[in-house]
């Protein structure tokens, strides 16, 4: 097959181009190549048919669309951001920016997507309160994190409460900007399939990893903003108390679910707009992952801050069992493993 990604220059994206192209299939790449995240342009790799445009460029998101028979749609503004003033850059990248690459696929006739989601469309994970079984509790109040009450009460009694694993039937709520743009992405591709009988699968990554990340970016994920502070001889700075439980997922098997994605879409019911949680299974906290990384690096010890970002979630760890069960997925790079790994690659100037 012929399969477009679209910011196939990013750090997932270029992974998933790479392991396309092992697959054996011809791959597209539309980039902006936008500064926050490339510094300098990344090598094209062999075969690859490479077309620097900003996806939001309605010519040239239908010139790449010619003789696509699938969609990896992987571009996008990530990460919490600087300040609410990035509202509109979040806005215009990730929901114009998909609404033009949808209209172009209705037109050339392109009826398969995977699109890169996230976990950050459910707000807080799952949580049982010994009481009240199953809660939702709401957003942390500035009052309970500046006293370092971290962790969210019951809604109901005030009681702590236990986190788990968090599926993909839970309730919806997009607690930050970008959070919000994820969820009109889904919300946008699912019309998009009902409209025009496509088929759909949202993969909500969890917290990815790996050799390429971009570094020194306010915009990178916290595996990476730990990563390049052992790299410039400094300490990780962990916020809240470090007991913020993630899943923390390679990149390698991120790949691996959207090849199997990929193969999955003709099974899926025309008009059909279905999503996948993409996680390892291992929840670990801040804390635990920042002390691996700086003990396989060989730097300082993290430090533990107290700080905290209004936007961020307590707890939020995955259950990927849809995404085994449906497509024969399994993750492959265990947490030290990958850790010990990403401990020393290669980062990317972000």
């Amino acid at each position: 097959m012929l399969i477009l990604v679209t910011g196939g220059a990013g750090f997932i994206g270029s992974h998933v181009v790479t392991a396309l192209t092992d697959a054996g299939h011809e791959v597209r790449v539309l980039d902006a190549l936008l500064p926050a995240a490339h510094r300098t342009p990344p090598p094209v790799p062999e075969g690859v048919d490479f077309r620097q445009a900003d996806v939001r460029d309605t010519a040239a998101v239908a010139a790449a669309l010619q003789g696509v028979d699938a969609v990896c749609h992987q571009a996008a503004m990530v990460g919490l951001g600087k300040d609410f003033a990035d509202a509109p850059a979040y806005v215009g990248c990730n929901d114009l920016g998909t609404a033009v690459l949808l209209a172009g696929m209705a037109e050339a006739g392109v009826r398969r997507l995977v699109l890169a989601s996230s976990m950050v469309v459910y707000g807080e994970g799952r949580y049982e309160c010994p009481s009240h079984g199953a809660v939702r509790p709401g957003p942390r109040t500035v009052a309970d994190l500046e006293t370092g009450r971290f962790e969210p009460p019951c809604p109901r009694c005030g009681e702590p409460l236990a986190p788990g694993l968090v599926a993909e039937d839970a309730p919806l709520d997009p607690r930050n900007v970008y959070a919000a743009t994820k969820l009109a992405q889904e919300h946008l591709t699912a019309a998009w399939a009902r409209a025009v009988g496509g088929r759909v699968a949202a993969l909500r990554y969890h917290n990815v990893y790996g050799p390429g990340m971009p570094r020194d970016t306010p915009y990178a994920g916290v595996a990476s903003l730990f990563r390049s502070a052992l790299e410039r001889g400094e300490a990780p700075r962990v916020f809240e108390d470090g007991g913020q439980r993630r899943d923390f997922v390679h990149v390698r098997d991120v790949t691996g679910a959207n090849l199997a994605a990929l193969d999955g879409l003709p099974d899926l019911p025309a008009g059909t707009a279905r999503a996948y949680n993409v996680g390892s299974g291992e929840p670990h906290t801040v804390g635990e992952m920042a002390a691996a990384l700086a003990e396989a690096h060989g730097g300082r010890a993290p430090v533990v801050t107290g700080e905290y970002r209004l936007g961020d979630v307590r707890h939020i760890t995955a259950s990927s069992r849809r995404l085994r069960d449906d497509l024969g997925w399994k993750p492959q790079v265990a947490f030290t493993e990958g850790m010990a790994e990403f401990a020393t690659a290669p980062l990317r100037a972000g």
